[in-house]
């Protein structure tokens, strides 16, 4: 598709930007002296973006299966609440007590989901969660005057885990997966101390799997003083069925862009509540939103870590997951997970037909394959390229990091068994075609409008920028 300035004919424009009747204090050398701008009539202006969306590929157009991202639909209600005209408010209305009731609310509504005590919805984002999250715990040690420097990682983790911890100056100290694809408990016992902060653990972890000794896990780390951080972007299929609180969590954040159904991708915004055992409230960033005599009221903390975001959290975000909530009601939520975790077992023993499984065990919301049995040197990517092939968008590739040419799949509930055959589908002729025609797929994507990429030097020397 040409670009608007390739598509540019002088004397076209369908506008015309005049001179300014004001009087401004730029330097004259910082002034434009002409714009360079494309000119198209308006129509073509039109056609050109119509023309873009529709080449763009999102969860409304079909199954779009990034593993440990949750790309699920998102309910259209959640849309309506959001565009209500009364909530349509600048964030410095938002002390009035419609929204605070609101955001009160959900805060209550995370605890009783999680089993945690007190929520902040101030995060923008699950790593910014993260980043708070960690901020709390070295808040927590610093009142006690215990100088501890190491954090706990299980090598399994999402990738910014060990960046929240760099970024609060703590060291990350790495624990392998056992052959089962949990932790190593021996490994983990062996790098415990007085000098660990304590861990950051997701549980389900990036595998799919639910480590059967979370407890035991939990408690080796309370054994020395230290807190346990769930990294809580794999929530999807514990609702309603398992409360981390229960298992051993005192600190934890919420990816409601995920779990609860509000819109995902494009650069937010996001919302990465985090939520602490009672202990922990008073490091809550302030603000908080409490409730003292059935009076809605704000709450400051002399412990706190102070705020971490500029009001109350991004409120449009708050709201669609206030409204999913409210419009599925608990056995709603234990539906989510049930049928999460149906379908990504549904579709694991389907694909392991075709594709190596190198954790063949029952998971929760998502399962990893790899390219190890893959003919005539097919990798991982040219699997993912060819499936846009087939209009499916690809799923995480390459990640989790400790399975070589990793493809991590989450179907999420919200797809049909027709949907989920498909894929399957389109994932066994992919494995035939390697078999007898495999240029098909080291030359994918074969109909997309851009052709194969050199993904490399598009990494290394990306284009951003339009020069005429």
């Amino acid at each position: 598709m040409k670009l608007l300035n390739e598509k540019s004919k002088q004397g076209r424009s369908s506008f015309n930007v005049g001179l300014l009747d004001i009087q401004t204090n730029i330097p004259d050398d910082l002034q434009r002296t002409e714009l360079n701008l494309p000119e198209l009539p308006e129509v073509e202006v039109v056609r050109h973006y119509t023309n873009l969306s529709n080449s763009n590929f999102g969860v409304d157009n079909g199954l779009y299966p990034l593993g440990s991202c949750t790309m699920k639909y998102n309910p259209k209600i959640n849309e309506i609440a959001a565009n209500i005209s009364q909530f349509n408010l600048h964030p410095l209305s938002h002390h009035n007590r419609g929204t605070l009731e609101i955001i009160y609310q959900l805060q209550q509504y995370l605890c009783e989901i999680t089993g945690m005590h007190a929520f902040s919805t101030q995060p923008a984002a699950g790593a910014h969660g993260e980043l708070t999250g960690i901020m709390i715990m070295k808040a927590w040690f610093e009142k006690r005057g215990e100088q501890r420097t190491k954090v706990i990682i299980p090598d399994s983790c999402h990738g910014t885990n060990p960046a929240s911890v760099s970024l609060c100056r703590f060291e990350p100290v790495h624990v392998k997966s056992s052959s089962s694809g949990g932790v190593d408990l021996e490994d983990l016992r062996q790098k415990m101390s007085r000098d660990v902060v304590g861990i950051m653990i997701t549980n389900p972890n990036t595998l799919g799997i639910f480590d059967e000794n979370i407890q035991e896990i939990t408690q080796t780390i309370h054994d020395y003083g230290g807190l346990c951080y769930l990294d809580g972007a794999n929530m999807n299929p514990m609702l309603g069925v398992v409360k981390p609180g229960d298992f051993g969590i005192d600190i934890m954040h919420l990816n409601l862009h995920k779990t609860f159904s509000t819109p995902h991708g494009g650069g937010g915004p996001g919302s990465g509540p985090v939520g602490v055992v009672k202990d922990l409230e008073p490091f809550l960033p302030n603000p908080r939103i409490s409730m003292k005599k059935e009076k809605l009221e704000f709450e400051q903390s002399e412990d706190s870590i102070g705020r971490v975001h500029s009001f109350y959290g991004n409120f449009g975000i708050l709201l669609r997951a206030y409204s999913y909530i409210r419009s599925i009601g608990a056995s709603g939520l234990r539906n989510i997970a049930e049928n999460a975790v149906l379908n990504a077992n549904y579709m694991k023993e389907k694909l392991k037909k075709h594709y190596h499984l190198p954790y063949d065990r029952i998971c929760q919301h998502e399962l990893v394959i790899d390219d190890s049995l893959m003919p005539n040197g097919v990798t991982t990517n040219d699997i993912a390229k060819r499936l846009m092939d087939f209009g499916f968008h690809p799923p995480t590739i390459y990640f989790p990091l400790i399975v070589k040419g990793a493809m991590l799949i989450e179907p999420t509930e919200t797809e049909t068994k027709e949907n989920l055959d498909a894929f399957v589908d389109a994932m066994k002729a992919i494995k035939e075609e390697a078999e007898n025609e495999p240029e098909k797929l080291t030359k994918a994507p074969l109909n997309a409008s851009i052709g194969r990429l050199d993904i490399v030097r598009a990494a290394r020397k990306p284009k951003l920028t339009w020069f005429t």
